[in-house]
């Protein structure tokens, strides 16, 4: 593959900058454009070794001084020869570095393409590869550790354990029929059937992680609703740390939905201002009480806010009902408790700062954190479609064993299940799918 180069740092100001290279004309390419202190060519120093030295642009003017480290194909990130050079981190020190590198014989680099080659170079599978992605967008300790598990390889030996259960079932009745001189046991079906059923059990669990894999690394989409007034946009102000939302003693302040994330319990949550639930005749704020129905259908926990300090009104009905028939996990809290009142509900202060101890604990409680070691959580929508249908031809293999189909039927859903899940890990995967994969990745990566 030709040789490619890019920024692996943030495009701004800082103490360090990385310009990444990789292909197989790399060591000539760092040669013509850094120039070691110790006079020996950055192709003859030893691998994985920082190396002090200048940079030089294409006329031999130094740009920095900075270190230099190069990687053989064998243990590099790519599975090809690499190098990266640590610049101070101006921009212009980096974009110098990096046009300096071009002029040397590399080109730009596409999003995603080192990560892509250390794919196609077999250091990596997709699911290492994607959490890679995830690990860089990280917003939670939880996040990271889940992506870190990925990159170590955790969801991929659970997806092998049981591709391999398939592909043992498949090897036994193709050896069977191909070699039928050569006295090799047929496994029975009973044996078959445990095997799928095992293997059944292990992409339900893995399909169930979906659900909390989405929350870990998207968040957890939360409505706050309630009647005008009752607290929502002074709540979202206080759990995202500064002044999101306006906030006044007028009725229907909040015409529309504002969304914000905050850790709450050391739950990430992608908060969800909403309009006030009452009738009105004003035509902007009914279309925001249309918009806060629809946050609550779509939401995956609901903070229903009741103002303590007054007698309970028609619309702290209507929130209560809607919180109740949602079907969804609920926390009921109880507003302005600084000015009196009780109730039912958390007793909550925006001004005091009262039960906001008791917020976090509860949250945490209904999304409790994940063990140490993990990696295991399905993260995206490809990951859970590819599980969804090697489960789906599993038990359609299970359903045709206990009809007592032909062996050939059975065959090909066992055979559809291990290529759907040679899809997670990228066995089996279309170029056009993998392509798209690392459309999502950022240059340098």
């Amino acid at each position: 593959m030709d040789t490619i180069a890019a920024i692996a740092t943030a495009a701004m100001p800082a103490a360090v900058g990385i310009v990444r290279l990789s292909g197989e004309d790399t060591f000539l390419v760092l040669d013509a454009l850094f120039s070691p202190l110790n006079g020996m060519p950055m192709s003859q120093q030893p691998p994985r070794r920082m190396v002090y030295g200048a940079v030089r642009d294409v006329q031999g003017r130094v740009i920095d001084h900075a270190l230099a480290v190069r990687f053989s194909a064998e243990h590099s990130y790519t599975g090809e020869p690499g190098a990266e050079i640590h610049c101070h981190g101006s921009p212009v020190v980096l974009n110098e570095t990096l046009s300096a590198a071009f002029a040397a014989g590399a080109r730009q680099a596409k999003a995603g393409e080192f990560t892509k080659r250390a794919f196609l170079n077999g250091k990596m599978d997709l699911t290492e590869a994607e959490a890679v992605v995830d690990l860089v967008d990280a917003e939670t300790a939880e996040a990271a550790r889940n992506a870190a598990g990925q990159v170590d390889g955790a969801l991929r030996r659970l997806a092998e354990g049981a591709y391999d259960k398939l592909l043992d079932i498949a090897s036994r009745f193709y050896a069977v029929v191909d070699y039928p001189d050569e006295d090799i046991e047929d496994a029975s079906p009973a044996e078959i059937a445990a095997t799928l059923q095992e293997t059944e059990a292990e992409l339900s669990d893995l399909l169930s992680t979906y659900t909390r894999g989405k929350f870990v690394k998207s968040g957890v989409a939360t409505a706050i609703i309630g009647a005008p007034n009752a607290g929502k946009s002074s709540l979202l102000n206080r759990l995202v740390g500064y002044d999101r939302a306006i906030v006044t003693d007028i009725a229907g302040t909040t015409r529309d939905t504002i969304e914000e994330k905050a850790l709450v319990g050391g739950v990430l949550l992608r908060l969800i201002d909403t309009a006030g639930l009452r009738d009105t005749d004003d035509k902007v704020e009914r279309l925001g009480v249309e918009r806060s129905r629809k946050a609550i259908e779509s939401a995956d926990l609901i903070l229903a806010l009741i103002d303590g300090s007054r007698p309970a009104s028609a619309e702290d009905a209507e929130t209560l009902d809607l919180a109740n028939a949602c079907g969804k996990p609920c926390l009921l809290l109880r507003t302005k408790s600084d000015l009196g009142g009780s109730g039912d509900g958390l007793a909550m202060s925006n001004v005091t700062g009262e039960g906001f101890d008791a917020l976090e604990a509860a949250v945490a409680a209904l999304f409790p954190a994940l063990p140490p070691k993990t990696g295991t959580l399905l993260t995206n929508a490809r990951q859970a479609d590819a599980v969804t249908r090697s489960l789906a031809s599993v038990r359609a293999a299970l359903a045709a064993l206990r009809d007592g189909v032909t062996p050939d039927a059975v065959l090909t859903e066992v055979e559809a299940a291990s290529n759907a899940l040679g899809e997670l890990t990228g066995r089996t995967a279309r170029e056009d799918m993998v392509s798209r994969i690392f459309e999502r990745f950022c240059v340098g990566k």
